[in-house]
């Protein structure tokens, strides 16, 4: 009976699982979404700790629920305080711990099955145990890195003498060894052994990749992780882990080809090619492409307000600065005076998919008003001001026109085509791919230098007295 009951409660959870992945896909429906996928993992748990057939002491159920507690009361208060603009900082530890614990799932039953009997392990069992192992740890040590590499701890890409070279052999030898083990048996300390070069090779997987591309490799990694708790789930022949790890993996997988399509790079080049030394690496002002000039904050008002149509383009710069309200507060003093606004929103932009549309709907912007790169790029040609704030790299003109450019062939949200071109920069420093911006020296654009929050705010109050 009880079995039943918790086949049930699995069944429960996997289909909140997708139904919740399919809500979260649509800006509108992406927190109802969350919720019902969040039930379902309730339910799944709590049938798992109560409705197992095995006897538990009071001091066991005593550990589960404070561990429970615990981790509960530390994501809540970290999701609770977490800036948007560290985000993507927060996804990569988030799936760093999940790497870790399908990684320790697999320690602890090769633990159990060598004080059992290891000839009667299936190789099947010894597969799943090998390769949650193996793909979770580097999932963990990779995610770790990359979270470094976000935050600004390590700034600049490491990249040793034929890294490639290196690497491929690293990767070919653990490998090696987790069959070895599934053949052999091995003992615990070939598994530490296992463990160790896999932690090793997920440094060294991630050290190279530059920081323009650690979205590409947040998502990649955050597959990994959903494949080694599947093959946990498998390991336990537990359906509702196993659901829940496929889907984790194949979005994943599925979100890392369509950034790697919105840069227009293959995802080998992304891994081998690690292009991109960090945020701000490179001095944007060092090469002379040509001469720039500023606008006021009274000429601008003027320009804004008695144009037709404005596009915003939301960048990094707006997050960081928590200037989505008073761009929010633009957009409707705008209309109040007939001015058609719309905001471009690149695959990319803000660093991670979705980041700058969560950002907008923060300030109560309107779903509609966000239009998608491929909707918005032929509407530039009838557009009066196109106002960018702090977007960089997804408007550089050189992804189009310079064959020489890291950035060359990426996707880009072709404001060049506008009649006025508007940036807001703190500075003219490179952005997140370290490399010079072209449109900066086109002669329709004017810098509107200042924190976005600040400048935008002096705007407002200037279009106001007009």
């Amino acid at each position: 009976m009880k079995h039943n009951i918790l086949e049930i409660c699995y069944l429960i959870g996997s289909i909140t699982f997708i139904v919740g992945l399919k809500m979260m896909g649509n800006a509108k429906t992406a927190r109802k979404g969350n919720l019902i996928a969040a039930v379902g993992m309730i339910i799944a748990i709590f049938g798992t700790i109560f409705l197992h057939d095995n006897e538990v002491s009071p001091i066991i159920y005593g550990l589960i629920f404070g561990a429970i507690g615990i981790g509960t009361v530390i994501g809540w208060m970290t999701a609770k305080k977490v800036q948007m603009t560290k985000m993507p900082e927060l996804v990569s530890m988030f799936n760093g711990m999940g790497g870790a614990c399908a990684a320790l799932i697999s320690i602890i039953e090769y633990n159990h099955m060598q004080h059992g009997n290891v000839a009667s392990t299936s190789v099947g069992e010894l597969t799943a145990i090998m390769a949650g192992l193996i793909i979770g740890t580097v999932s963990f040590s990779g995610s770790i890195i990359a979270y470094l590499k976000l935050n600004g701890t390590m700034a600049k890409p490491v990249r040793l003498p034929k890294y490639n070279i290196i690497n491929t052999i690293i990767m070919i030898a653990v490998l090696a060894f987790g069959a070895y083990m599934v053949i052999t048996g091995g003992n615990m300390m070939l598994l530490y052994l296992l463990f160790a070069a896999a932690i090793i090779y997920g440094v060294l997987f991630t050290i190279p990749i530059g920081g323009a591309d650690m979205p590409v490799v947040i998502s990649l990694l955050n597959s990994f992780t959903g494949l080694a708790a599947a093959f946990g789930g498998f390991l336990y022949d537990n359906k509702v882990m196993l659901t829940g790890g496929i889907l984790v993996g194949s979005a994943g997988t599925l979100l890392t080809l369509i950034m790697c399509k919105a840069m227009n790079r293959p995802l080998s080049n992304v891994i081998f090619g690690a292009f991109g030394g960090g945020a701000g690496t490179a001095d944007a002002g060092a090469e002379t492409n040509g001469s720039i000039k500023d606008i006021g904050v009274s000429d601008l008002a003027i320009l804004m307000n008695y144009s037709k149509k404005v596009v915003i383009v939301p960048g990094y710069g707006l997050a960081v600065a928590q200037a989505q309200h008073v761009i929010h507060e633009l957009e409707l003093l705008l209309e109040e005076r007939g001015v058609e606004v719309k905001y471009a929103i690149h695959p990319v932009a803000g660093r991670m998919p979705g980041h700058m549309n969560v950002l907008l709907a923060e300030s109560n912007v309107s779903y509609d008003k966000m239009v998608e790169m491929d909707e918005i790029n032929p509407e530039f040609d009838q557009t009066d001001v196109v106002l960018v704030v702090g977007a960089n790299d997804v408007v550089n003109p050189a992804a189009k026109s310079d064959p020489s450019s890291p950035i060359y062939g990426m996707p880009i949200l072709e404001v060049d085509r506008a009649k006025n071109i508007i940036v807001n920069k703190r500075s003219m420093s490179a952005g997140y791919a370290g490399i010079d911006n072209l449109l900066f020296y086109d002669p329709k654009c004017s810098m509107f230098f200042g924190d976005a929050k600040k400048a935008l705010t002096s705007l407002v109050a200037e279009i106001k007295t007009l």
